[in-house]
């Protein structure tokens, strides 16, 4: 029987899936789970999409019921920590509560960029992260007339889909999605919110934020100002690392591991958004916001500390919903140089394939599953599908899924 004692530092996704895939792997030593937020942990995604629009509850935004925690033996400590003492292998919570670890797993996620602009403080200027975040804007929203999103990501973009309302995007790049899509997805998805009611300006940024008091209005950076008595700030995230620059772990745009996932101390180890690793798929040091990235993390920390260590290879792959149009995005679309689009764009349902040096590293697909699934089981196998490969089986990804398995 292990004495061990395993301490993780965020109840999130990754940091419930790490505690819960110790027990299922067997570990039977001490599990803590320190979380900042009360309750029992729980999902992000349906936060933006069916939590926002009312269609799922509190019990639908739940990791685990309560007792799952219990019949498992999985200690949930609410509180924040305010420092790692490597040297004597315990935490400091802010109540003064210290805990000694044997292994430490920092699953502390990401925050919010914010605005930095003018104004950007006023009453009814809100962002998107945590549960609470989405019940003070579920009830803006009950009395918002004019409603501005300032960014055209993932989260800005699921919170106009399930406003329920037009609103305005607003995106300094010059188009949607810029940062995780191909121009094919961006234009589409552009298209499809501006059918659905919604005002999306591109290419513009925002300069201030105008009211007394409370937000009146957005200034954007061609002097245009739109009214506004609600705005929503989605500019992307920062990965929380402010507890591992403290414990003097490396941190370069997220805290640094190894192909195990462990920070410089063999002890401690990083994962989900706040870690920065090195993908295979992407053939870099990458961070990466999924949830997928953050159960696959989490199952190999489990696995290492369970003695059965591997390098963390698991295939990307991402979602969006947002009304009507489902993406799936399987690999990473790093340095394309070349696309295709198979399928039906004009009635919503294609999939776009991105090539590198002629051999596929990623494939997004709108309203096609088969596609996605197809995607994710080629990308496990080697060699990666290449483009006379699959020009040859008319860039059918099942078609050559099958002539490959013949």
């Amino acid at each position: 029987m292990s004495t061990e004692t395993v301490l993780v530092v965020g109840a999130g996704q990754s940091g419930f899936q790490t505690a819960a895939s110790l027990r299922d792997k067997g570990f039977t030593g001490q599990v803590v789970l320190i979380g900042d937020e009360p309750g029992v942990p729980y999902q992000r995604p349906p936060l933006s999409k069916a939590y926002l629009e009312g269609t799922a509850g509190d019990e639908q935004l739940r990791l685990r019921p309560e007792d799952f925690f219990a019949e498992k033996d999985i200690r949930l400590v609410p509180g924040r920590v305010a420092a790692v003492d490597r040297a004597a292998a315990r935490v400091r919570l802010e109540d003064g509560t210290e805990l000694a670890y044997d292994h430490l797993v920092l699953a502390t996620g990401a925050r919010n960029r914010t605005l930095p602009v003018p104004g950007a403080d006023l009453e009814g200027v809100l962002m998107l992260r945590t549960r609470d975040d989405a019940d003070r804007l579920r009830e803006s929203l009950e009395a918002a007339k004019d409603v501005v999103v300032i960014g055209g990501g993932f989260i800005g973009l699921e919170f106009a889909a399930h406003a329920g309302r037009p609103v305005t995007v607003v995106e300094a790049q010059d188009r949607l999605l810029a940062r995780v899509a191909s121009p094919e997805i961006s234009e589409f998805f552009a298209g499809h919110h501006r059918e659905a009611g919604h005002t999306v300006l591109l290419g513009t940024g925002v300069t201030a934020l105008h009211g007394e008091g409370r937000v009146e209005s957005v200034e954007l950076s061609d002097g245009r100002r739109l009214p506004a008595d609600l705005v929503v700030v989605a500019v992307g995230v920062l990965p929380e690392t402010t507890l591992a620059e403290q414990a003097g772990l490396d941190v370069a745009n997220g805290v640094v591991v190894d192909e195990h996932l462990r920070t410089g101390d063999p002890r401690i180890f990083a994962i989900g958004d706040c870690a920065s690793f090195p993908c295979v798929q992407a053939g870099s040091v990458t961070r990466l916001e999924s949830v997928q990235n953050a159960v696959d993390q989490a199952r190999s920390v489990a696995a290492a500390i369970t003695g059965a260590p591997a390098p963390y290879d698991s295939l990307p792959w991402f979602w969006t919903d947002q009304t009507g149009a489902k993406l799936q995005i399987a690999g990473i679309l790093a340095a394309a140089d070349r696309t295709v689009v198979t399928g039906d764009r004009e009635a919503g349902k294609f999939s776009v394939l991105s090539f590198r040096d002629d051999v596929l590293i990623a494939v997004e697909s709108v309203n096609r599953p088969p596609d996605h699934i197809a995607a994710r089981r080629l990308f496990t196998a080697e060699p990666h599908p290449a483009y006379a490969d699959l020009a040859a089986d008319s860039f059918d990804l099942k078609a050559h899924l099958k002539s490959r398995a013949a």
